[in-house]
């Protein structure tokens, strides 16, 4: 399966909104609460704003199918690390979309270099295969969160 991945753009808020808002999505959030519309404009704003945070939308044969973001630090070491969140459009859930979208995102030249984390509810089985899928493994586990690494690629 191939999704490629593009820069989300501030035409793509109804579908994040629709997606965020979806409450199977919001079940597995880490905020579950439902996102009033000008509230998520103002979100989608600053996350295109701000150079240390990447939203990418993942299309499979022309149609968005979900989206994938990157909120990037860097450490007091220069190492810079980058903890990423995902979600899959309601209709497209099943067809093994979030593992590729996620292995496209690891791949990408955007993310080289980072320590990537994602933080996932014990219960979301869908994410975890994903993050397996993905090359990350469980790094640490609460009642209530795990918490998944994936190491810089080498060189």
């Amino acid at each position: 399966m191939t999704v490629r991945l593009r820069p989300a753009t501030a035409a793509d808020a109804a579908d994040l909104f629709r997606w965020r808002n979806d409450p199977l999505t919001r079940q597995q959030s880490l905020t579950t609460d439902a996102i009033p519309w000008d509230a998520h404009v103002a979100w989608l704003g600053r996350v295109l704003a701000d150079p240390d945070r990447l939203l990418l939308i993942a299309e499979a044969d022309g149609a968005a199918v979900g989206s994938v973001r990157c909120d990037v630090s860097r450490q007091g070491d220069g190492m810079g690390r980058g903890v990423l969140s995902w979600q899959i459009a309601p209709e497209q859930r099943g067809r093994g979309y979030a593992s590729a979208m996620l292995k496209a995102a690891v791949a990408d030249g955007r993310l080289a270099g980072l320590e990537l984390w994602a933080e996932i509810k014990p219960d979301n089985a869908a994410s975890r295969r994903a993050a397996l899928a993905a090359g990350f493994t469980c790094a640490r586990t609460a009642p209530d969160l795990t918490s998944w690494r994936r190491g810089p690629r080498p060189g």
